[in-house]
């Protein structure tokens, strides 16, 4: 679903806050419950404009909002508001700003899950082999322990408003002519605190910061979300706390890329090894392991070594590494070495030159079977650039 935040509170993109709040205030005394009682349709545009407000206020939402449309939110974890309750909870000084008095208790005798919380954490492409413990810093509203998050004072309770005797609303009556509203007194409550709760001044929750360490599990994927319950804010009026959302993202490494929970790197050696074979030991992520190299390998061949991969942490298993082989050829000599290689490279018939001549030469004394030469000539073909499946 599409939503276009700017224009449900009829505002242009570059609008500043101060512009922001003012078109939320007109428009939330336009379709305020209280106002539009049994009005499913000013109840929904009542949501609407109140979430649109809530991501355009708050500095992060609106500029992921502006680069990634409101999937770019649903993707970070926001779903919006499920009911009005969670709208004054959310608002709540605001609304004792914008009205002279909080609506937090609207509906005391329900109980108000705390609202939930998102956050993003980094790691290292090395912390994917054995996990990472992180601390997390939040910093959240919870529920103060003296009054419970009812925001009154419990040793001495409540009172019925004076003005509107309990109802909520107050009647105006001239002759034929009948007004209700809003009893301006206790805001449609019907009740006034005897005395609000003095550790949260009526607010029924404190604003506190807090450490939590959170264990990331080997070989987690990039963007996957984990779930913490109870650990968003605090709920209200006996409601349970919220929960945290937390999105882990990897690193790229320099030299090592996966797939899934194999691991692929390059392994770089050099021309005698190819040929001869060789043993080498390589650091690895927190270990030192030993790759047998076969003689006679090529550029480009594929080493694996199983068992050296990710854990896969749902299912207990463990990938391979695959080591791709990069052969080194020297560029400087010394003539000693030159010497060396180019006897052995004729003892072997494996110098060009050697190749064209003796090619000529079985040409000139010319062979009497052509399958013979065809395949002699095959046979060059393929020791200067390869076989078709090697070059494929």
């Amino acid at each position: 679903m599409h939503k276009d935040y700017y224009a449900i509170l009829g505002v242009p993109r570059n609008a500043t806050l101060e512009e922001i709040k003012r078109a939320y205030r007109k428009l939330a005394l336009q379709y305020h419950p209280d106002r539009n009682r049994g009005n499913k349709e000013a109840e929904e545009k009542f949501k609407e404009i109140s979430e649109a407000y809530q991501v355009l206020s708050d500095p992060e939402k609106r500029a992921i909002y502006d680069r990634e449309g409101y999937f770019g939110l649903r993707n970070q974890g926001y779903q919006g508001f499920e009911d009005i309750s969670d709208i004054f909870q959310s608002f709540s000084d605001l609304f004792q700003e914008f009205f002279g008095f909080s609506f937090e208790e609207r509906a005391q005798s329900q109980r108000r899950k705390g609202a939930d919380l998102s956050t993003e954490v980094w790691i290292d492409f090395e912390d994917l082999f054995e996990g990472k413990e992180i601390e997390l810093e939040l910093e959240r509203w919870e529920t103060c322990e003296s009054c419970q998050g009812l925001a009154y004072d419990t040793q001495k309770g409540i009172k019925t408003c004076p003005q509107c005797q309990g109802r909520g609303k107050v009647t105006y009556i001239e002759g034929f002519f009948r007004l209700s509203y809003t009893c301006p007194e206790c805001g449609g409550r019907g009740f006034l605190y005897t005395e609000r709760c003095p550790h949260c001044h009526g607010v029924g929750k404190f604003r506190r910061k807090k450490k939590l360490r959170i264990q990331i599990p080997p070989g987690v994927e990039d963007g996957a979300l984990f779930r913490y319950p109870g650990e968003g804010e605090g709920g209200l009026l006996g409601g349970a706390p919220g929960d945290l959302y937390v999105r882990v993202r990897v690193k790229p490494h320099k030299f090592f890329r996966r797939d899934q929970y194999d691991v692929y790197g390059q392994l770089k050696i050099n021309f005698i090894s190819a040929i001869l074979g060789d043993t080498i030991k390589i650091p690895y992520f927190g270990e030192e392991l030993t790759i047998n190299i076969p003689p006679g390998t090529q550029p480009g061949e594929e080493i694996i070594v199983k068992g050296k991969g990710l854990k896969d942490w749902r299912r207990g298993l463990r990938g391979d590494l695959y080591l791709k082989i990069q052969v080194e050829i020297p560029k400087n000599l010394s003539p000693e070495s030159k010497k060396l290689l180019q006897a052995l490279a004729e003892k072997e018939g494996l110098y060009t030159n050697n190749l064209i001549e003796n090619f000529s030469n079985s040409s000139v004394k010319g062979e009497s079977s052509k399958t013979s030469h065809k395949k002699k000539r095959e046979s060059f073909w393929e020791r200067i650039f390869g076989s078709h499946d090697e070059r494929v």
